[in-house]
């Protein structure tokens, strides 16, 4: 019949193409599941996020350390960083120690981030946390044993116990 098209039907696809689409598959790195860090796996979700949203407050928050230089990231931890202000915990009279230092403290975190990022500083009193590594310990008093213990490895036993809940407080 004139002016009637003809419909075509789409062929299911050979043989040879099925096998090359599963060999595909199976060409593919097994999976590992073994356990791994969790940083390891939020690294890599993470990062594109904080490239997107705000990639000057992440880096100054993650390398606060590097950034301000050890005597400031000592006294001073970054809290909040929005709209080009910059919030640090630190003591009252580090505030006001810091407050008298700004221009160059914003100079300085706006050459390490390349770019001006930090247009104010703000202080609220906070204590900044130290590293864990970095608290002082207090050391150890030797505390004398009470001499009514009893002999032998009962006495002893009892004296470390003795000991160590002294020295802990």
């Amino acid at each position: 019949m004139p002016g009637v098209k003809k419909k075509t039907v789409a062929q299911a696809p050979s043989v040879p193409a099925r096998a090359n689409a599963r060999n595909l598959v199976e060409a593919e790195a097994p999976r590992n599941y073994a356990p791994r860090p969790i940083a390891a796996v939020l690294a890599p979700i993470t990062r594109p996020v904080f490239r997107r949203r705000a990639p000057a407050a992440a880096q100054l928050l993650a390398d606060w350390a590097q950034l301000a230089g050890p005597e400031l990231a000592a006294r001073a931890v970054p809290v909040k960083f929005a709209g080009g202000t910059l919030t640090l915990g630190c003591t009252g009279p580090t505030a006001m120690e810091l407050q008298f230092a700004e221009a160059q403290i914003i100079a300085r975190l706006n050459l390490g981030l390349g770019q001006a990022m930090v247009e104010r500083l703000r202080f609220v009193q906070q204590s900044p946390r130290l590293p864990a590594a970095a608290a002082p310990r207090p050391k150890p008093r030797a505390m004398a044993a009470p001499q009514d213990l009893p002999p032998g490895a009962l006495g002893e036993a009892l004296a470390r116990l003795y000991q160590g809940l002294k020295t802990r407080g």
